[in-house]
């Protein structure tokens, strides 16, 4: 078994990240047997399809690594590292471009939802941004790949790749990788507005947790939450239609390794002046050694750059055999 996972690495890492990606991975790398292997990067080479300042992208990338090994990512036990640093992944992107159609790609919603209106406007990256996320999986032969809603068309693109270029050439290379759901999804979404997803692009910094937000900031963040006057119910089910309080209790039922129901039962006809404290002393515990630790790692570029480095080491060495048989399979030499 090989788990394949990558992130953006953006600034402002929020609670959003960790409760919905990165406390999982944690969680499969914990899980793994002896024989198996957990890959996760940095999507360093994503990023570019957004203009960003050189030093605020190797910032964003040291940050990142700084947050993942402070959330329990160990080096040692999983192979961590950022794309630009394993050439294969563009390598294997330009190759797969040749296999990927045009009617496939349009067919991507994330793309949609992401131009808008601006399509011609767009960056060509962004637009096969899905091919070199099916050379991530596939330069490794990733057997499983975890995904959320959002990704489960694009691991399928990855699969219909695979099999299109194992048949055209007549080879067995690519593995078609499996999705895993996560056993708890967690979908953070906005203190401000319950119906979208917490963001580090909100202006309002109101709307987030962020990883280095002190105690004192999160349990302010959480008691001027948005809410609604009604006290909780006894039931999940009494939440429908109210995304607010919904989302509070979800982040507090992810925490505490429970259910909303369960969440819903020990708070039944409380309000949320009872119920916030709670939960903001919950996010302070769990997140203040992250948060410490975090801060201790980010001012070390040398370190961090360091376990990036050993890391691609073995990413390269990983994708290498792959990469050379799918040149060998196209004629191209190399």
């Amino acid at each position: 078994m090989r788990v394949l996972s990558g992130i953006q690495p953006t600034g402002n890492l929020h609670l959003g990240n960790y409760l919905g990606a990165i406390r999982n991975w944690v969680r499969m790398q914990d899980e793994m047997d002896g024989g198996s292997q957990c890959f996760f990067f940095l999507a360093d080479m994503h990023s570019i399809t957004v203009h960003e300042a050189r030093e605020q992208r190797i910032r964003n990338v040291r940050d990142m690594a700084a947050a993942l090994v402070a959330a329990g990512i160990d080096p040692d036990r999983s192979v961590l590292f950022n794309q630009a640093r394993v050439p294969a992944h563009a390598e294997l992107c330009w190759l797969l471009n040749g296999t990927a159609r045009i009617g496939w790609l349009n067919r991507m919603t994330q793309f949609k939802d992401k131009v808008g209106k601006d399509r011609e406007g767009a960056s060509i990256g962004l637009f096969v941004y899905p091919v070199l996320q099916a050379a991530d999986i596939l330069a490794y032969n990733a057997t499983h790949v975890p995904v959320g809603e959002d990704q489960k068309q694009h691991l399928e693109l990855a699969r219909d790749i695979a099999t299109k270029f194992n048949t055209d050439f007549g080879v067995e290379l690519f593995t078609l990788p499996d999705p895993i759901i996560p056993k708890e999804s967690a979908r953070i979404m906005s203190l401000r507005d319950g119906t979208a997803k917490m963001s580090k692009s909100d202006p309002s910094d109101m709307s987030r947790i962020n990883l280095t937000d002190d105690d004192d900031a999160i349990m302010q963040k959480v008691k001027k939450a948005k809410t609604d006057p009604e006290p909780l119910p006894e039931t999940a089910e009494g939440l429908t239609g109210r995304p607010e309080a919904a989302n509070l209790v979800g982040i507090y039922a992810t925490l505490a390794g429970s259910s909303p129901d369960a969440i819903c039962a020990e708070f039944a006809g409380k309000g949320f002046g009872a119920f916030k404290p709670a939960l903001g002393e919950l996010l302070v515990e769990t997140l203040r050694p992250i948060r410490t630790r975090f801060l201790e790692l980010r001012t070390d570029d040398a370190a961090l750059d360091a376990i990036l480095e050993t890391g691609a080491a073995k990413a390269r060495a990983a994708a290498e055999p792959t990469l050379r048989a799918a040149y060998d399979a196209m004629g191209l030499m190399r």
